[in-house]
């Protein structure tokens, strides 16, 4: 199981890169949220994905699931929501300022 979570997260990873060298704006976004994803796989991986009980103390229960990689995937759902909505609402702004959301009109000409 942890082979196909490793090769979803490595592909989460590579179409998030594409999508970042884009010239689009909101394709650019579409990769950061993307990547964000591709690392929520990874730490829940490298956390190892085992069955077992809560981690709540009880002397009957020997096998229990580590609580540290889900609790490391929320904090970084929340982050990764707050950023996303952040690079969304500039991007608004910014593409109702400027009339387009392609990067290379809105770098502006040399001359100005």
């Amino acid at each position: 199981m942890e082979i196909i979570m490793s090769i979803l997260a490595g592909v989460l990873f590579t179409t998030g890169v594409y999508n970042l060298l884009q010239k689009q704006l909101l394709r650019i976004i579409i990769g950061t949220a993307l990547i964000s994803h591709g690392a929520h796989l990874f730490i829940l991986t490298m956390g190892e994905l085992k069955r077992g009980a809560p981690p709540i103390l009880d002397y009957s229960i020997e096998d229990y699931t580590d609580p540290l990689p889900q609790a490391l995937i929320l904090t970084s759902i929340v982050i990764s929501f707050g950023v996303t909505s952040l690079l969304l609402v500039l991007a608004y702004r910014a593409s109702k300022e400027n009339g387009t959301d392609n990067m290379e009109k809105l770098r502006g000409s040399e001359n100005d």
